[in-house]
C-alpha cells in the first residue's frame, strides 16, 4: 500500500548534509522526533516530497533522491543548515487533520509575495497553468508538505492566508519573493477529471 501523509507537519527538520548532483542526491536530515518513529525503508514527506528513509541513526534521516524526483521537486536547491517540512506516513488508526496528500509533487511554484496580514500572513504564489484548473476557492492546496486552504485564485495562482501557527511551525514564514516551492493538488480533482473524462469519452 502507498503511504499517505496529511499535511500537517510534525518537525521541523535541518538539513544535515546534501551529496551528489543530477545523476541524484543523498539528503541527511536531522529530525529527532520523526526519526524515533522510524525504520530504515519507512516514508517520510520532507518538504511535500515521500521519500524512502534508507538510514536513521543518531536523529538524523538518510534519504536517496533520484533523478526524476529532483526533476519535479525544488529538493535539490536546498542548502546544509536550512530547514524542512517533516511528516511521517500516517499510521493506522491515527486521526487525518489536514487531507489527503500523497507526496508525488505536481509542480514547482514561484512565491510572488509574503506580505502580514492582520496576525498572520498571505503568501502569493504563481502555478504552472496545467494545475489551475485542479485548484478552487476554498479547496486543499499541498505547499512544501503543508496542508493549506486556497483563500482566493487569480489568473497565474492563487493565495493562502497563513495563521500564526502555520508561520512558526513550518518553512513557510521563510519563504521570500521567487523562492520555488513544491506543489501537490487535491487528488481527487483529479480523479473526478479522470472519471467524468472516461464518462464523456463514451
Amino acid at each position: 500500500m502507498a503511504a499517505v501523509f496529511t499535511g500537517i507537519i510534525r518537525e521541523l527538520g535541518r538539513v544535515a548534509s546534501l551529496n551528489g548532483e543530477s545523476a541524484g542526491i543523498r539528503l541527511r536530515v536531522v529530525a529527532p522526533v520523526t526519526a524515533s518513529l522510524t525504520a530504515a525503508g519507512d516514508s517520510v514527506s520532507v518538504n511535500g516530497v515521500c521519500l524512502t528513509a534508507v538510514d536513521v541513526e543518531g536523529g538524523v534521516l538518510a534519504f536517496d533522491a533520484v533523478p526524476e524526483t529532483l526533476r519535479r521537486s525544488s529538493l535539490s536547491r536546498l542548502t546544509e543548515g536550512g530547514s524542512v517540512n517533516v511528516e511521517p506516513a500516517v499510521r493506522v488508526g491515527e486521526p487525518l487533520g489536514g487531507h489527503l496528500v500523497q507526496g508525488h509533487v505536481d509542480g514547482v511554484g514561484r512565491v510572488l509575495q509574503l506580505e502580514p496580514e492582520g496576525e498572520g500572513a498571505r503568501l502569493t504564489v504563481e502555478a504552472p497553468q496545467e494545475l489551475l484548473r485542479y485548484i478552487v476557492e476554498k479547496g486543499s492546496i499541498t505547499v512544501e508538505g503543508v496542508s493549506l486552504t486556497v483563500a482566493a485564485l487569480a489568473p497565474d495562482g492563487f493565495e493562502i492566508a497563513l495563521v500564526p501557527h502555520t508561520l512558526q511551525a513550518t518553512t513557510l514564514g521563510s519563504l521570500a519573493p521567487d523562492d520555488e516551492v513544491n506543489l501537490e493538488v487535491d487528488v481527487l480533482a483529479k480523479y473526478v477529471e479522470r472519471l467524468l473524462g472516461a464518462r464523456n469519452a463514451t
